[in-house]
């Protein structure tokens, strides 16, 4: 059966990724070197019940949003990934759809900044991952599921963030926000995902209409922004927004300015995010 082909597939490549090659606490004593279920369904954003059903080809046909996220925490070349699609009955993803795959070199820069907030996103600006420190800033997003993790669908459902706004940047962050949609739109228009959350949209927000239609311009830039945290308080923070070359990732990074206050309640949050990690 392809779904028990599917789980074996899993199960291997499970097998050779260490918790540190992931981003994870070794903790304790481990029967096999490579990650635990658990530590999977936390990387993958999907439910432990739900791995051990795929591994034992008791779930057959998961979405390509299971796939892709199995794939990313799973650290598959783009051979492996194709023919894990594959064996979920699933075409791979093309050319003509948003690209979705960490690319080897912006995943060792997230091993690399595991002290500093990262989040990674596609050009629709959907959460592909986040590390402990983004997730303790900004809320953990492991619970989110589908348009959920699509930044924009969040902003304009009311979904509140953290980030504080004046009525200025507010008006400038949803101009960039849509713009960033219609040229993903453009780029990519045979996706059907991204023309149907622009259509949800659409229907759902007047503002997002009204922009969507008006041919809004703005771009994401260098800013400093502050962040209401519920457990430390405020936050002043320097967040930079990288565009990743030939892969359309957007690497998102906050960083403080060493010997503030801000750095030591950054500190502070990083030390809790690993901690809840690895609990």
């Amino acid at each position: 059966m392809a779904s028990a082909e599917f789980g074996r597939a899993v199960h291997r490549w499970r097998d050779r990724v260490s918790p540190e090659a992931a981003g994870l606490p070794a903790g304790g004593r481990r029967r096999a070197a490579g990650l635990r279920r658990e530590e999977l369904a936390l990387l993958a954003g999907i439910s432990v019940d739900y791995v051990t059903r795929l591994e034992q080809g008791r779930a057959a046909h998961p979405s390509a949003q299971v796939v892709e996220a199995l794939a990313r925490a799973l650290r598959l070349s783009g051979t492996e990934r194709a023919h894990l699609f594959r064996l979920a009955g699933l075409a791979p993803p093309g050319p003509e759809t948003v690209p979705a795959h960490l690319t080897p070199s912006v995943q060792r820069l997230l091993d690399r900044l595991t002290g500093t907030p990262v989040a990674v996103y596609d050009a629709s600006w959907t959460l592909l991952v986040a590390n402990p420190p983004y997730a303790a800033l900004m809320g953990d997003p492991s619970g989110w599921r589908g348009d959920q993790r699509n930044g924009v669908w969040r902003h304009f459902h009311g979904l509140g963030a953290r980030v504080r706004h004046t009525p200025e940047s507010l008006r400038g962050f949803e101009a960039a926000l849509v713009a960033d949609l219609r040229t993903a739109a453009g780029r990519y228009p045979a996706d059907q995902r991204l023309r149907r959350l622009v259509e949800e949209l659409r229907a759902h927000s007047a503002r997002f209409a009204e922009l969507w239609d008006s041919g809004a311009v703005g771009r994401h830039e260098a800013a400093r922004k502050t962040i209401d945290h519920p457990q430390v308080g405020p936050l002043t923070l320097d967040c930079d927004v990288l565009t990743v070359a030939g892969s359309d990732l957007r690497m998102m990074i906050y960083t403080a300015e060493p010997g503030t206050e801000d750095a030591e309640r950054l500190a502070l949050l990083t030390v809790l995010g690993t901690q809840a990690l690895a609990g």
